[in-house]
């Protein structure tokens, strides 16, 4: 079956991919799936409105209702529909991606991003076009709503605010001009004094670019060190990922503070920690040294979230500063853990760099290849490699110096290679390795 959904719904440029028309039959298709209450809100792009218009038209033509929340970050949304009624969500995203792309996301009634088998049951009602159509008595009707305040409160409601006040933290917010506008700053100054950067909403994303990468967020590096702030923060394009700087202006990777976030929830409450099989080993050494364990998963934050479901575990995230947090809900939340490493620099009355610091060190080296014919390549890579192997989510090869991963990408003609190892030449040392003989594998395919 074709197949339409990426990792994190379905993504594309603007007016190219992403097309009202587009927007329209996938609309139907998720209309007809949900057939009931549905949320809606969208990130700060400049297609926001012209896709969003696109999906309610076609949700209120299958008979569903539309509740329109505006412009918000991903995780309110989620928050709201998991809290409520409502019976299923849509959220006009592209996340992190440049400002040409637009996205459309799709959330369960629980609040968290759809399995696959259920994103399977749309993909075949859309490209079948087997559309319901409601009779011109059932058509649904548009209502607005806000989400903002209530998701505020529902964060705020899971830390101790008062321990955090206390401390009296001096915070720098970059909001990216993305979604976050509308709820970081409202959420941080209820327990920080805070400096904001890219406050502004604006799809051109004039400040920077949507990603929190050390390139994109260098203002944001500098202005914690000019103001001798405790901490800073930067958002992607929709807020549910939040990426951390530290008190010195040092950025921050995300496998760092999965670490310290999972070893903090491990050390309160014992259980697993799920994360996908490209996260840093950093993060397994250290949540076991606090007595926890760790699941491995696919990557994407919906495989992980789900198998969080499924297990009971006390935490989970990504590498790429998405934290997911499941006494408040099922999906990464940017605002949940802003306020949470708040929380732990608090109670452990530490430096963020000196939490850090107890993390160990290794190094991560990425690579990738082009490649028309990944499954052709994948299944000869298996047949060459030896040792010890995970096959999760793509080839996982573990040696003496570390471990490499082979893997697929799910929406370009590229295969990556990820090599981790505690000395940085061997890291790089195994990555080139492993991609000149996925290279030659590729030429022969």
């Amino acid at each position: 079956m074709q197949k339409l959904f990426g990792t994190n719904g379905v993504r594309g440029i603007s007016n190219e991919s992403m097309t009202p028309e587009m927007a329209l039959r996938l609309g139907k298709a998720i209309g007809t799936y949900f057939q009931g209450n549905i949320v809606i809100a969208t990130d700060t792009r400049t297609s926001n409105e012209m896709l969003k218009d696109s999906v309610i038209s076609a949700l209120i033509s299958t008979g569903c209702n539309v509740f329109d929340a505006g412009i918000a970050p991903s995780p309110a949304l989620q928050y709201y529909v998991k809290e409520s009624d409502a019976d299923g969500g849509v959220i006009i995203t592209a996340s992190h991606n440049p400002p040409e792309f637009n996205g459309i996301k799709v959330v369960d009634g629980d609040g968290a991003e759809l399995a696959r088998e259920k994103e399977e049951e749309i993909e075949k009602l859309y490209f079948e076009e087997k559309f319901r159509a409601a009779a011109w008595n059932e058509i649904g009707k548009v209502y607005d709503m806000d989400v903002l305040d209530f998701y505020i409160e529902g964060v705020l409601s899971k830390v101790d605010v008062d321990k955090i006040k206390e401390k009296k933290f001096k915070v720098v917010l970059d909001c990216g001009n993305g979604a976050g506008c509308y709820t970081m700053p409202y959420i941080m100054q209820q327990v920080a004094d805070v400096i904001t950067l890219n406050a502004q909403p604006d799809g051109n994303f004039p400040g920077r670019n949507p990603e929190p990468t050390p390139e994109n967020i260098e203002a944001l590096m500098k202005m914690v060190r000019e103001c001798k702030a405790d901490v800073g923060i930067a958002y992607d394009g929709d807020a549910d990922r939040a990426i951390f700087v530290d008190e010195n202006g040092n950025y921050i990777y995300g496998d760092k503070t999965l670490a310290i976030m999972a070893g903090y929830m491990v050390e309160k409450k014992g259980g697993s920690i799920v994360t996908p099989v490209s996260t840093s080993s950093c993060v397994e050494e250290y949540v076991k040294s606090k007595g926890g364990d760790v699941i491995y998963t696919k990557v994407g934050a919906p495989i992980v979230a789900r198998k969080m479901m499924e297990i009971g575990a006390t935490f989970g995230g990504e590498e790429n500063g998405g934290l997911i947090f499941p006494e408040h809900q099922y999906c990464r939340d940017g605002g949940m853990a802003s306020v949470a490493i708040l929380e732990l620099m608090a109670s452990r009355d530490m430096k963020i760099s000196e939490i850090v610091g107890e993390v160990p060190l290794y190094h991560l080296t990425k690579t990738k290849v082009k490649c028309e014919n990944k499954e052709e390549v994948m299944k000869r890579m298996l047949e060459r490699v030896e040792g010890r192997i995970d096959t999760t989510d793509g080839i996982k090869i573990y040696t003496e110096d570390g471990w490499v991963l082979i893997r697929p990408s799910g929406t370009e003609p590229i295969i990556r290679v990820y090599a981790e190892s505690k000395d940085a030449s061997k890291a790089r040392e195994m990555a080139e390795k492993f991609r000149k003989m996925v290279e030659m594998e590729a030429g022969r395919a």
